[in-house]
């Protein structure tokens, strides 16, 4: 009896003191400086991202919890609905746009270049970008794709990415709930290389019922139609750890219209070099 008590006690004590050692969900790594002007958004979260299975919360809403991996289509949308909406206040693109798009280019979230690195949009790398990348097989072998550590970034990434390059603009002229006009443009301006991407696009957003999504945003006040622009120009000194990527994040325009309005031929800065910057006006 005396040692089956005894028994009892150290079996209780090692669970104890199993259950006090603090899961570690993230393996260390070396941390990497970089300069705050080309700091990667992503640098805020752990470096391996989010595990598969883990909840994981979003950082501009921590009572929103995304879980790995997502299971199907519908709960892709219920799981990046609300993220796409937020866009689409922030940006004009319609949410029903967004999520199609990201269902369609990340195989609603369970396609392999989305589960290795969070990229829910397919964006490949492009001159200038500093962040985290891999490779992945695609129009060519090996190609190089942006890596986010939280889906939210790829998501915010796309609205970038959209809003600042030039061949897309005449988008941002269409009503911001007319989806079937996004859908074709965004074919027209060279986003996918697929001749039926619109027609996927559309059969995605009417299957899924997803321009309720841009109803909700439209009806809590935000304007389907866009409002006369008005810009402000002003000289940026290029300073040691300038980029061109960078720059075009910081002040929200394109590489490609800084390049054109500054006559350049090359992404190259020297430290002290004047650049115009023309960008809208905030409101």
């Amino acid at each position: 009896m005396i040692k089956r008590v005894g028994y009892v006690v150290v079996l209780s004590i090692l669970i104890a003191s199993c259950g006090s050692k603090k899961r570690t969900a993230y393996k260390k790594k070396e941390d990497v400086v970089q300069n705050q002007s080309n700091r990667n958004p992503n640098a805020d979260l752990p470096k391996d991202g989010p595990k598969e299975t883990e909840l994981y919360p979003l950082p501009e809403n921590p009572g929103k919890f995304v879980k790995f991996p997502i299971a199907n289509t519908t709960e892709y949308i219920e799981t990046f609905s609300e993220i796409a909406k937020y866009e689409m206040k922030a940006f004009g693109i319609p949410a029903s746009i967004t999520l199609a798009q990201g269902i369609l280019e990340s195989g609603s979230g369970r396609g392999e270049l989305t589960r290795k690195t969070n990229n829910h949009f397919g964006i490949k790398c492009h001159t200038g970008w500093n962040g985290e990348y891999d490779f992945h097989d695609d129009d060519a072998k090996g190609e190089c794709f942006r890596k986010y550590n939280h889906p939210m970034y790829s998501f915010r990434d796309h609205s970038i990415f959209l809003s600042s390059r030039s061949r897309y603009s005449f988008l941002f002229n269409y009503r911001r709930d007319d989806y079937k006009k996004w859908a074709h443009g965004l074919r027209q301006a060279g986003y996918a290389t697929d001749r039926k991407y619109p027609q996927k696009l559309i059969a995605l957003i009417e299957r899924y019922n997803l321009d309720k999504y841009d109803e909700e945003v439209v009806r809590n006040g935000l304007d389907p139609v866009r409002q006369p622009r008005e810009y402000e120009v002003f000289t940026h000194v290029v300073e040691k750890g300038d980029t061109l990527y960078a720059l075009s994040r910081k002040y929200t325009v394109s590489v490609d219209e800084l390049m054109r309005i500054n006559n350049l031929n090359s992404t190259n800065l020297s430290i002290g070099q004047k650049l115009n910057i023309r960008r809208e006006k905030s409101k």
